[in-house]
């Protein structure tokens, strides 16, 4: 609400309620006679004095929200790291540890055969270099998983552009150099372009993507945008890959939009606040 006050009926006074110019409501007195000089005085004093008071109760009531919206953002994120633990618990379990109890029953064939079939022994041995080969992949495979090395050493646009050349469909990579960010806002960007790639390959039917990066003066800027088939907006609101990129993004101060229409494609845009 902004102007001049508008004209109020069966209202004997009635003064604007304003902080620092911006007109937030009035106060007015309903009263048979005329008002005094004093009395409207008093009535002025009390709207300046109104107005710092709606102002903090809107600044707080917007506070309260905000704190809400972190908690269950921040609570979303204890829920989804649960689930990617015990992710890799069974990724473990499953692959790596089974790959190293084959390995460990083999070596002791080997180990057996080595006094009785020389060649035989050696045939196993070559076997096992190839599985241990293997079990390495993929335990890279995991720790790529959890925080790539490559973004470690070598930051974002080398982090992304490697992934980009695993993904099922052409990727390009535009933008940089970037300077180095700290490690919670590198890694909410890496897994938040990697999942938004992720819906283009499973959802958007595009024949390509392109990533981007902005160093801004004070905000690190990038977006995935591909050429598939669109999708409603509100919809993307509400499912639990884009709710899991905004989260990551909102946990270090950031932002995340998307813009689409049917048969548009889609371009998902974050915005993260940098010193």
């Amino acid at each position: 609400m902004n102007g001049d006050l508008p004209s109020i009926r069966g209202v004997a006074d009635a003064v604007p309620v304003r902080y620092q110019g911006e007109l937030l409501g009035a106060l007015a007195v309903a009263k048979r006679q005329p008002m005094s000089a004093t009395e409207h005085r008093l009535l002025s004093d009390l709207g300046q004095e109104t107005g710092l008071v709606l102002k903090n109760a809107r600044l707080t009531a917007e506070l309260v929200h905000r704190l809400d919206e972190l908690q269950a953002s921040r609570q979303r994120l204890v829920t989804a790291q649960d689930t990617e633990r015990r992710r890799l618990e069974r990724d473990l379990h499953d692959g790596a540890q089974q790959n190293l109890v084959a390995l460990k029953l083999k070596i002791a064939l080997a180990k057996n055969l080595a006094a009785t079939d020389p060649q035989k022994a050696q045939a196993a041995l070559d076997e096992l270099t190839g599985e241990a080969n293997e079990a390495i992949e993929t335990l890279r495979e995991l720790a790529r998983g959890l925080y790539p090395p490559i973004l470690a050493q070598d930051g974002l646009i080398a982090a992304i552009e490697a992934q980009a050349r695993r993904t099922s469909l052409p990727v390009e990579v535009e933008g940089g150099p970037l300077p180095r960010y700290p490690q919670p806002t590198e890694a909410s960007v890496y897994f938040c372009v990697l999942e938004a790639l992720q819906n283009v390959v499973k959802h958007a039917g595009a024949t390509k993507a392109t990533v981007c990066f902005e160093a801004q003066r004070d905000r690190l800027v990038f977006s995935v945008s591909d050429n598939g088939r669109g999708l409603d907006p509100a919809r993307a609101r509400s499912g639990s890959g884009m709710q899991n990129m905004r989260d990551r993004i909102e946990v270090v101060g950031g932002g995340l939009q998307v813009e689409s229409s049917p048969n548009t494609g889609t371009r998902v845009i974050g915005s993260i606040p940098v010193s």
